[in-house]
């Protein structure tokens, strides 16, 4: 399986992702440092809202095959600014997440994430565990 990293905000769903890649139960929980295990690494939200941790991202980014900008169908904004994928020497994918929740809007998420440039996007709940499969079979 490929090795990816999840960037995002910090309640983007990146970790609960990763336990539903997993096949985990579902626990919420704060990622305080940058956790790498079983070919996923999950990232603080706040390396990628703020200039001081940001270069962090880059550097572990190169330990990874893949890069996942993550961004949840609910949020009304984007941290990745546009154009920002081809910086990368590696495939990134964006990943829409809480594609279920009743505000979501995954379209606008799409749309933010083809800016970027990602190359494949996928739309995910980890809740109802759609789009997930799809996710691990893109990993292997």
């Amino acid at each position: 399986m490929k090795k990816i990293i999840f960037i995002g905000t910090s309640g983007s769903g990146k970790t609960t992702l990763i336990e539903a890649l997993r096949g985990e139960k579902l626990v919420y929980r704060k990622t305080q440092y940058i956790d790498y295990s079983d070919n996923f690494m999950d990232t603080p939200g706040e390396y990628a809202e703020g200039n001081d941790l940001a270069g962090a991202l880059a550097v572990y980014s190169y330990e990874s095959d893949i890069v996942g900008l993550v961004l949840c169908a609910t949020d009304d904004f984007c941290v990745f600014p546009p154009a920002c994928a081809p910086v990368a020497n590696r495939p990134v994918i964006g990943i829409v997440t809480k594609c279920d929740e009743q505000d979501a809007n995954p379209e606008l998420a799409k749309m933010r994430l083809e800016l970027c440039g990602c190359e494949r996007i996928f739309f995910t709940s980890a809740k109802k565990h759609t789009g997930v499969e799809e996710l691990l079979e893109y990993l292997k």
